[in-house]
């Protein structure tokens, strides 16, 4: 794995406190923000709290993990030039690429002198009379900026276990969104809790080289295969040849994937043998492609039904032992509507003797031991554990910072019942605050570098306007906030997605909101929608200038 470059780079000048704009977070959405505003001639500075860049990227180092985006369509459209100078190893890139890919961006456009790492920012409060946000971090550093843009991620916010006797186990305890460097489970008896994408990498990958592994399963995940293997040399040549007529198709689609191969045929109204001969055309490609060969099966039971029996199918098929294919195959919600997985043999792993399956539905965990862990129905002992649990997704790591905007209100207290936004960009009362990905955009459903890339270019063009007509002040209105949340969930009701409790929702925190938080309309619906407030004045958006600056 590379090692994390420049880790003390651009540490903040004693003398340097106040900045045009402030950035929270390192990862792509981070470092290309202040690309664009550096080269509007913007004084932009960065905080990251890890002690390298690459966000997602850097923080996810567990065993297996890769994009699950095909690699030419995650990255960056900005620069023909870094397009050019990139290739790509694998159709998938596996997480050591991408930090290297990371690394490289930061690098090539000199991102790093105004980069502080290792600097976790605790709080940010806005003064409305100055129109500044004040912000304080570990250091006990104040700066001040005439924006803040939160570019901290949809999945940075690790969870933490919530299981009884957490804490209690004397071996080695791992968790996937925190894993260490050179940590060898060759031989060991392990135990994983979770089966998410995370887990399912992890268990792929690990699996082989484990003595035993104990994968302890609540709800089953849809998972199809990547086919991963060396990036074809045609396959970069041809995107390079068509870059500009596939980055535009990206940018017009429904999330950001041109390989999706999407399609306006009904699944409905097939015959079951070229309904079958689609399934099985996708199967063989891989990736995200398996999961949207019919425009219904996302949005009509019984279209969705068709695909969900075709890759339950798939796992019998792969899977020897009947139980335990039936155990593999979810049941209680529909196909996609939870992150969809695509893996590098996840089931085949089941048909090795030295890994078992547990059902937490029929033998729930009761606590965590000294020694593994106690089920209803007996003690499981092992080596290490590994926690898989996922995120406090979306909302997760804006909460865990003090915001507060007008009149001190909390962004917490103003999101208790669920994530208010417009445009996933703007919070009413949260004045000059940006949200590059946030929740009430397509985010998480979208191929995330498109859909930053859209966010970044819609806020520096925001910011670059109220210069041009000497504002200062730009703020979402409570109206267009409304508006814009019950678009969201109505869309989103249109669909299957409501059908399952999913991170989406925030179902896996405990006691957090059911708010369905990415909007689900498409990318390129959304880039329309975004345009058109531009265009007229910034619709639904109130400029102004602070009341100091005013008098």
């Amino acid at each position: 794995m590379p090692e994390a470059k420049g880790a003390g780079a651009g540490k903040i000048p004693a003398k340097t406190t106040k900045y045009d704009a402030v950035i929270v977070g390192a990862g792509f959405g981070g470092m290309y923000m202040l690309h664009r505003l550096r080269g509007m001639g913007l004084n932009a500075h960065v905080f990251e709290a890890g002690s390298g860049v690459g966000g997602t990227w850097f923080w996810n180092r567990y065993p297996g993990a890769r994009v699950d985006i095909e690699s030419q369509e995650y990255s960056f459209s900005f620069s023909r030039e870094l397009e050019e100078e990139w290739k790509w190893s694998e159709r998938y890139a596996p997480q050591g690429e991408l930090l290297d890919y990371a690394n490289h961006i930061a690098d090539r456009f000199d991102l790093r002198r105004d980069i502080s790492l290792n600097t976790r920012v605790e709080s940010a409060r806005y003064d409305d009379q100055a129109g500044l946000w004040r912000i304080m971090t570990d250091h006990g550093d104040t700066i001040e900026s005439r924006y803040c843009v939160m570019a901290t991620g949809c999945l940075s916010s690790a969870k933490t276990p919530d299981i009884p006797g957490a804490g209690n186990f004397k071996g080695l305890t791992l968790s996937t969104a925190t894993w260490p460097e050179d940590v060898d489970l060759s031989g060991k008896r392990v135990g994983i809790i979770g089966t998410g994408s995370s887990g399912i990498q992890t268990i792929t990958t690990i699996a082989p080289q484990v003595g035993e592994l104990f994968v302890f399963q609540r709800t089953p995940n849809y998972s199809v295969p990547a086919h991963n293997g060396p990036l074809d040399p045609a396959v970069r040549e041809d995107w390079l040849a068509n870059r500009e007529d596939y980055r535009q198709q990206q940018r017009e689609s429904g999330i950001g994937i041109v390989t999706l191969e999407p399609t306006e045929d009904l699944a409905v109204e097939q015959t079951e043998e070229d309904r079958l001969r689609e399934f099985e055309r996708r199967w063989a490609k891989g990736g995200f492609c398996v999961g949207a060969p019919y425009a219904d099966t996302g949005v009509d039971p019984a279209a969705n039904k068709f695909l969900a029996d075709f890759v339950s199918g798939k796992v019998r098929e792969i899977v020897k032992d009947p139980e335990t294919a039936d155990l593999l195959i979810p049941k209680t919600y529909p196909f996609g509507t939870k992150r969809l997985v695509v893996d590098t043999g996840y089931f085949e792993v089941y048909n090795q003797d030295n890994v078992h399956l547990i059902d937490l539905n029929k033998s729930p965990i009761e606590t965590i031991t000294e020694t593994g862990l106690r089920t209803s129905e007996r003690d499981f002992e092992f080596d290490v554990l590994i926690y898989a649990i996922g995120f406090d997704a979306m909302t997760g790591s804006l909460e865990r910072i003090d915001i507060r905007g007008r009149d001190g209100l909390k962004l917490k207290d103003k999101w208790a019942a669920g994530p208010l936004t417009y445009l996933g960009l703007s919070v009413s009362g949260f004045p000059n605050m940006f949200m590059i990905t946030g929740p009430g955009s397509p985010s998480v459903l979208s191929n995330m570098i498109v859909s930053i890339e859209q966010h970044v270019d819609w806020i520096a063009d925001c910011i670059h306007d109220l210069g041009d007509r000497q504002l200062t002040v730009v703020e979402a209105t409570p109206e267009a906030e409304a508006e814009w949340v019950a678009h969201v969930n109505e869309v989103a009701s249109e669909t299957l997605y409501l059908q399952a409790n999913s991170w989406y929702l925030g179902a896996n925190v405990p006691g957090k909101p059911r708010v369905f938080m990415p909007y689900v309309g498409g990318v390129g619906v959304y880039r329309e929608v975004c345009d058109d407030v531009a265009a007229n004045d910034y619709k639904g958006f109130t400029l102004s200038r602070a009341p100091a600056e005013a008098s």
